[in-house]
């Protein structure tokens, strides 16, 4: 994999200790600086020694919607540890609570040069590069799917915002913003509705506008049944997301009378063959699960949560060359 980088970053830092403890190698920060407007912005990466020798899969995984890169995600890590694998966890502006985080272009920008960071120090395989991500990071896993398909050889989002208009208005009570609302208020400077040009952003940082640009990129879209009960984002958002995929392959979408009985009733009244098969990886009930192309959406017996083994598993069986 070849391209000219405009790259530059402000040294090595000293190593993070894992938050896991012992068992885990620790993490090496480095700053990056935006290719494009110039602000630093920190990474932490860890990497098997043999990466600069051989080729080598790299693993970017993004923080949640209100955290940032010192999250504790060290169960992907240790996954990626034992598989050999490059885990890179960037910043992407944090929590998702200004103007420049939440999906703008600055924040995907942020991604995009961590992967040229990473591309520049190590052999990287350029036919596996993975990328995942949970909650407000699986947001912006289908985001990146969406505006940079080329990128990346297969995505893995869990319990993902899809539509943040959607999610706003799913986040009042009487009319008034609660936590998440209000941080979508932040990242805005307003509602959606209030006016085109805001309007416009809420479009362009929503994955369920973008999804159709996947193209041939394996997405694999992940959530509980019980989230948006228990959790904070409804199943909807990934259903949808998976039906503009769909779309665009000419598959049939998950229809609107199976989204709602989901929502309700928590289990589909007619499931399809693929739905009641079992996945042996997964390790819990499966309520849905139907595909397009390379691309699939499974709703889980769980909540706002994700399965590291069985993501992993899925986008180690893809192959495809990145630019």
């Amino acid at each position: 994999m070849t391209r000219t980088l405009f790259l530059c970053f402000a040294g090595l830092l000293p190593v993070i200790p894992s938050a896991a403890g012992e068992d885990l190698p620790s993490l090496t920060e480095v700053q990056v600086v935006s290719t494009l407007d110039g602000k630093s912005q920190p990474v932490l990466y860890w990497a098997p020694e043999s990466a600069t020798r051989q080729p080598t899969v790299l693993f970017v995984f993004l923080h949640s919607w209100s955290s940032d890169y010192k999250q504790d995600n060290s169960k992907w890590q240790r996954e990626a540890v034992k598989r050999g694998w490059i885990y890179l966890h960037a910043n992407f502006r944090g929590a998702n609570n200004s103007p420049q985080a939440c999906g703008s272009r600055f924040a995907r920008r942020d991604i995009l040069d961590a992967m040229d960071f990473a591309t520049q120090r190590f052999n990287v395989d350029g036919s596996r590069v993975y990328l995942a991500g949970v909650s407000g990071g699986g947001h912006m896993a289908m985001l990146m799917a969406g505006h940079h398909p080329d990128r990346f050889s297969a995505v893995s989002a869990w319990v993902g915002i899809s539509d943040l208009s959607e999610w706003y208005r799913f986040h009042l009570k009487d009319g008034k913003p609660q936590k998440y609302a209000q941080m979508i208020l932040k990242s805005f400077g307003g509602p959606p509705g209030e006016d085109a040009m805001t309007d416009a952003e809420y479009r362009d940082r929503s994955p369920l506008f973008h999804m159709h640009r996947v193209g041939n990129l394996p997405v694999d879209i992940h959530a509980g049944v019980n989230d948006g009960h228990t959790g904070s984002v409804p199943v909807r958002h990934s259903l949808s997301a998976f039906n503009e995929i769909a779309r665009r392959h000419g598959s049939e979408p998950v229809t609107e009378a199976e989204m709602e009985a989901l929502w309700t009733a928590r289990q589909l009244t007619d499931p399809k063959p693929s739905d009641t098969a079992e996945d042996p990886s997964y390790g819990r009930k499966i309520f849905l699960r139907r595909m397009s192309a390379q691309s699939r959406v499974t709703i889980f017996d769980g909540g706002h949560e994700s399965l590291v083994a069985p993501a992993c598993d899925w986008l180690a069986e893809h192959q495809r060359p990145v630019r």
